[in-house]
């Protein structure tokens, strides 16, 4: 029920934020709408297809990894870093923000707050300094 729950989730996200029904959904994830309500139920004879739950993560801008915890799967493992860089204070806020946003757990609410604030510091002009 965890994977129907992150389901659930993302499409409550979708629609609040980007005005797309179940239609809309399966059409920019790829992932059938039948498939979509099954996710929802619960109801697959085995785990779902890889390849559609990464579609539709992609398509959502959602962590595999996410999806794959939900399922019970061992997930991707860590973000490959660059290689002799080590994370950085800056990079270790993202990947919490970014932890926080993939955790089926967090409320849709809470998400909706920080994209909000993302999107604002994204869009805020630069003071230079002098």
């Amino acid at each position: 029920m965890a994977f129907a729950r992150f389901v659930r989730r993302a499409i409550d996200d979708a629609r609040e934020e980007r005005g797309w029904t179940v239609t809309d959904l399966a059409t920019h994830t790829g992932v059938g709408r039948s498939t979509v309500f099954r996710w929802l139920a619960g109801d697959w004879q085995d785990y779902p297809e890889l390849a559609k739950v990464r579609g539709f993560c992609a398509a959502l801008d959602l962590p595999v990894a996410a999806a794959f915890r939900a399922l019970g799967l061992p997930d991707a493992g860590p973000v490959p870093r660059r290689r002799g860089a080590e994370e950085g204070p800056v990079e270790a806020d993202v990947r919490v923000i970014l932890d926080r946003l993939a955790d089926p757990s967090v409320p849709a609410e809470e998400k909706h707050h920080i994209r909000d604030l993302l999107r604002y510091l994204a869009r805020r002009p630069v003071r230079r300094a002098g």
